[in-house]
């Protein structure tokens, strides 16, 4: 995948939310050793990125009509058809 493959991949994530899964560990030293005493996973969603959907979309928009009567999946479905007239 070229550079602004892997740009239009980022950007359709970021518009249209993801889940992430984030890990903390704590060490403790036992005997000159660190070991692992306490480790937590929690899973989040990022919500899809509205302001980045009206800048993509009102980028392209020659006529820059006003974008916020539009709802945020209107906005997502814009943007997947910027990304793929592309392509």
């Amino acid at each position: 995948m070229d550079e602004q493959e892997d740009l239009k991949s980022l950007l359709l994530k970021k518009a249209n939310g993801y889940d992430v899964e984030e890990v903390v560990e704590e060490y403790s030293d036992v005997d000159g050793e660190l070991v692992l005493v306490k480790k937590k996973i929690t899973h989040k969603h990022i919500p899809p990125d509205t302001a980045l959907l009206k800048l993509l979309v009102e980028s392209k928009d020659e006529e820059n009509e006003d974008l916020s009567n539009y709802t945020e999946e209107e906005l997502k479905q814009m943007l997947k058809d910027l990304v793929k007239d592309e392509n």
